[in-house]
């Protein structure tokens, strides 16, 4: 086993430590919808990494080999933001998103030229993943930045009012 992929195994399990530790301390527990703005903001911060430090191949690796799992997130987003905001839900899914990008290229240039140095190693990171379930811990366990907070255990049930029922009433002459 090469020392770079022993790193990349010992740094996984401590991101898998850390991960179970942060689903503990989550008052939401291991949430579908939670998992998913974690998975999507994992992934945002990747793209802005890959943008930022010439790592698109490495961006295209983690794609390819993790999409169902990233599509699976992105339906569930998708379809918390449906029942949160009705018809509106896909406006403000694409705001989340626009605003996740922002928020993380900011911090990119906040780090200045430390941030190449943070962040490439994640790809090695997500690279020693296997399966949605590594994938989901890894993204719980890292601090990655969300445009605000989300601590989004389930989506609320939407009702819909019914219309008020109106009686037919004959009048008699």
């Amino acid at each position: 086993m090469s020392l770079s992929r022993l790193l990349a195994a010992g740094i996984f399990a401590v991101g898998v430590a850390h991960g179970s530790v942060s689903f503990a301390a989550s008052p939401c527990g291991h949430s579908p919808a939670h998992e998913a703005f974690s998975v999507q903001g994992l992934k945002s911060e990747l793209m802005v990494t890959a943008l930022k430090c010439s790592a698109q191949d490495r961006y295209n690796d983690f794609v390819a080999h993790f999409r169902p799992e990233l599509l699976a997130a992105e339906s569930k987003l998708n379809g918390y933001f449906r029942s949160v905001y009705g018809r509106k839900g896909q406006q403000e899914f694409d705001n989340y998103i626009t605003q996740l990008g922002l928020v993380q290229e900011d911090a990119g240039l906040q780090s200045g030229t430390l941030f190449c140095q943070q962040r490439v190693a994640m790809f090695d990171e997500v690279k020693a993943l296997e399966n949605a379930e590594d994938l989901a811990n890894y993204a719980e366990g890292k601090d990655v930045t969300q445009p605000s907070s989300f601590e989004a255990c389930a989506a609320p049930s939407t009702t819909h009012p019914t219309a008020p029922t109106r009686r037919r009433t004959t009048r008699k002459a």
